[in-house]
C-alpha cells in the first residue's frame, strides 16, 4: 500500500478497559502450522513448549490450532511467521494478547483533543516571570522562601489540636 492509501485516523484509546477491571480484548486466536515443513520448526516449538502456560494464564482465551500442509505458518490469518523461532512467536502472540483492539492505523498527528484551547499547549513556563530568563543561578531572590496561606489540612490539625487543648483543660477542672 502506499502512504495515501493507508487508512489514518486521530489517535485514540479504548475507554473505560480497567475501570473496574481489565478486560482482555483478545478473545480467540489461529495458529496455522505445517508439521512436517521446516519454515514451521519454531510454531511447533511453541505449541509443544509454551501453548499449555499461555492457556493456563490466559483462561479467557480461545487457541485453535490448525494444521495445513505445505503452508507456511500464521498467527491469525494475518501475521506470517515464517522461519520464525519459538521466542519470536512468543512475542506475536504475546503483542496479539495485548492489543487494544483498535486496528492499526497511520496517525494524523501525535496528539488530539476533543476541546482544543485557543491559548496552545500548557508547558511548565506559561506563567513564570520573564525575569527568569536573565536571571544567573543559583540566585539569592529566587532562593527564598515564599510564604503561603496556610493549607487546609493544616487548618484542620490546628483545629483538632486545639479541640484537644480544651478537652484536656475540661477534664482537669
Amino acid at each position: 500500500m502506499t502512504h495515501s492509501t493507508i487508512p489514518s485516523a486521530f489517535l485514540k484509546n479504548v475507554l473505560h478497559n480497567g475501570v473496574g477491571r481489565y478486560v482482555c480484548q483478545l478473545q480467540r486466536i489461529t495458529l496455522s502450522f505445517c508439521k512436517s515443513h521446516g519454515s514451521s520448526r519454531g510454531m511447533r516449538d511453541f505449541i509443544e513448549n509454551h501453548l499449555l502456560e499461555f492457556t493456563n494464564a490466559n483462561p479467557g482465551v480461545v487457541v485453535y490450532l490448525k494444521p495445513r500442509r505445505h503452508k507456511a505458518p500464521r498467527i491469525v490469518e494475518a501475521i506470517t511467521v515464517h522461519n520464525a523461532q519459538m521466542d519470536e512467536i512468543c512475542k506475536w502472540v504475546e503483542f496479539m494478547k495485548t492489543r487494544s483492539g483498535e486496528k492499526i492505523l497511520r496517525l494524523e498527528k501525535k496528539w488530539h483533543t476533543d476541546n482544543p484551547s485557543i491559548q496552545g499547549i500548557w508547558d511548565p513556563t506559561v506563567n513564570k516571570s520573564t525575569s527568569l530568563n536573565i536571571a544567573e543561578f543559583p540566585s539569592e531572590e529566587f532562593s527564598k522562601f515564599i510564604e503561603t496561606e496556610q493549607s487546609t489540612t493544616e487548618k484542620l490539625r490546628e483545629l483538632a489540636k486545639n479541640i484537644k487543648n480544651v478537652k484536656m483543660r475540661l477534664s482537669v477542672l
